[in-house]
């Protein structure tokens, strides 16, 4: 089975000078229940599915397969999503050993900027930027699963 280790950070800072790629990417949920979800999505022009299991106590682990898919059937399967579509960039910087993944959300989710990182283990050792804020990983209100029945611009704190 393949797991997906990753650390959840907001962006308190400009990083937008170490940008080496950007891609658009929109996706939607088959299923977003509580322990699984099904994901479809459209990276730039590449179609994706995607099924996730449950995150483990601390929220760093789960399991995930995922499995690139013609862009016509990805165009079709988010037809049959649930309510609600997750638009953003997501801006690839290297520091370190690592990629970070900087996702600036648009639409609903105007206004959040979320930085992921892939681990190959809950303990690996990983270099932060100076641009990195509050970690949220395991804060389930940050999952995109979630920014789609609870969009960011609704919360209270906006």
């Amino acid at each position: 089975m393949a797991t997906e280790i990753e650390r959840k950070f907001l962006v308190a800072g400009d990083f937008s000078k170490e940008i080496y790629s950007s891609q658009r990417i929109v996706q939607g949920y088959i299923c977003s229940l509580p322990g699984r979800t099904v994901r479809v999505r459209i990276r730039g022009e590449e179609g994706f599915l995607t099924i996730k299991g449950a995150s483990d106590e601390k929220g760093l682990s789960r399991y995930e397969f995922e499995q690139k898919i013609p862009l016509k059937d990805a165009e079709q399967l988010l037809t049959l999503c649930e309510p609600g579509v997750i638009d953003k960039i997501r801006h690839l910087i290297k520091a370190g050993e690592h990629t970070w993944e900087v996702d600036v959300f648009h639409g609903a989710n105007e206004g959040l900027v979320i930085a992921e990182i892939e681990l190959t283990s809950e303990d690996e050792p990983f270099e932060k930027p100076d641009w990195l804020g509050q970690e949220v990983s395991g804060d389930r209100r940050y999952y995109n699963s979630m920014l789609i029945k609870h969009p960011y611009t609704q919360w209270d704190n906006n």
